[in-house]
Order: structure tokens, then sequence, then C-alpha cells
């Protein structure tokens, strides 16, 4: 074991699963998996953090699409106004 790895204990899963840590927990749980394959606990666990984390990664891809749409909105946006500035300034001239 590496400096790491020694401290992966199935309390420390769960704490960083409770804390939504679940990429983290995913690694504890299948590290202790290696030693441990046929526990039935274990992967009950880790299937149960796994199906949270992809909960999690598609409401952040969800929100990450409804910010990218938003920036490229205002992105549209500023360009036009900068196109109607221009204008009116070679209109005044």
């Amino acid at each position: 074991m590496n400096n790491q790895t020694e401290f992966y204990t199935k309390t420390m899963a769960n704490v960083y699963a409770k804390q939504g840590y679940f990429a983290k927990a995913v690694e504890i749980y299948r590290h202790l998996l290696k030693h441990d394959p046929e526990s039935r606990e274990l992967n009950d666990l880790l299937s149960e953090v796994e199906k949270k984390l992809n909960e999690k990664q598609k409401k952040d891809r969800e929100i990450l699409e409804k910010l990218f749409r938003k920036w490229i909105y205002l992105q549209l946006s500023y360009n036009s106004l900068q196109k109607l500035k221009k204008f009116k300034q070679n209109k005044e001239v």
C-alpha cells in the first residue's frame, strides 16, 4: 500500500459519498474490491455510489449546457451591439 491508499476504508468511502464526492468514493470502493472481490456489500455500495455519480454527472451536464447556451446568446448579443454601435458611428460621420 502507498500513503494514499492506506487510508482507503469503507468508512472513508462512505464519508466521501455523503459529502457528494462520488468519484472518490467509487475509487475507494474499487480499490477495496481488488482486495476482496467477492464482497457482496462492497459491490452493492459501489453500485449505489456509481448510480449517484451518474446522476450527478447528468445533472452537471444539463447545467453546463444551459450555461453554454446562455453564454452563446450573450456573445451573439454583444456582437450585434458592437455592429450597431459601429453602424451608428459611421452614420454620424
